[in-house]
């Protein structure tokens, strides 16, 4: 088991939700300066700009009220049904634009395994819900198999909303890999799930899950499987996104990728036996 720690970027909005233990990261906080803020594409602008007003820019005041705009939807008294209605009016970055609405995650509010992906798909983007389309049945298929209740869990993205562009013909929504500064923008929402939900265990869904949770210089073909140590639970596990599943070449290639899926989350099942075992 590696003892990494993972980074902590944490957002002051979420400072009365968050352990005391857990320290503000400079690079990230929205109470320090845009220049040495990575929160928000508006801060790259305003910078360029000079912070100077007028003429379509940006000034610093702008850039601090852009990033502080979930704090001011937070509840003072959270609960998860509580940050879902919030997140509905979340513009913290530009997503919600072209999206249907906000998809927040979903699940046993005190679960003991969080499963974090990386946005919301054509589908849960519709209906409003994470984890419902092909990707969400492969999900459910390979819990079921590694012997983990699908109803115990709690499923939730780093980014709520879906971020697409039109097919070559206009008729489909491609999905689009989300930029960090979106990821970032939307960090505080997952930070108030996993402070509310408080699971055992962690797992990360895809590159994108696992880098903004580990940083950059995790990688999930080398590290898959491998329970971390991390401040932000006790345990946190990355694996494949079930969509890469999808994606495979062939149906043998589809099946021996869903049968590493499937042994990864059985030694998610295992570590949490083993950790409920030693209290």
């Amino acid at each position: 088991m590696s003892e990494f720690e993972s980074p902590i970027q944490k957002s002051p909005a979420i400072y009365s939700l968050l352990p005391d233990s857990v320290p503000c990261c400079a690079d990230t906080c929205v109470l320090h300066s845009a220049r040495s803020c990575r929160c928000s594409v508006k801060k790259k602008r305003a910078m360029r700009s000079g912070h100077k007003s007028g003429s379509g820019s940006l000034s610093k005041r702008d850039v601090t009220r852009d990033l502080t705009s979930i704090a001011d939807l937070l509840p003072p008294d959270p609960t998860l049904e509580k940050l879902r209605q919030a997140a509905r009016k979340c513009r913290a970055c530009d997503l919600w634009r072209n999206a249907t609405q906000t998809v927040f995650g979903e699940g046993k509010p005190n679960a003991s395994i969080m499963l974090i992906g990386e946005q919301p798909g054509d589908q849960e983007d519709r209906v409003g819900r994470p984890f419902v389309g092909p990707a969400g049945k492969v999900l459910a298929d390979a819990l079921a198999e590694a012997g983990i209740d699908r109803s115990a869990v709690y499923v939730t993205n780093v980014v709520k909303h879906f971020r697409w562009e039109p097919g070559e013909r206009g008729k489909r929504r491609i999905h689009k890999k989300p930029r960090a500064s979106e990821i970032q923008a939307c960090r505080p929402w997952l930070d108030a799930e996993l402070a509310l939900v408080k699971p055992e265990i962690v797992v990360c869904l895809g590159a994108s899950a696992a880098q903004a949770l580990l940083g950059k210089e995790f990688h999930v073909s080398r590290d898959r499987g491998q329970p971390v140590r991390s401040s932000l639970a006790p345990w946190l596990v990355a694996t494949v996104h079930p969509s890469s599943i999808l994606r495979a070449q062939d149906d043998e290639s589809r099946q021996l990728q869903l049968r590493s899926l499937v042994d990864d989350l059985k030694g998610v099942a295992r570590l949490l036996a083993e950790t409920s075992a030693a209290r």
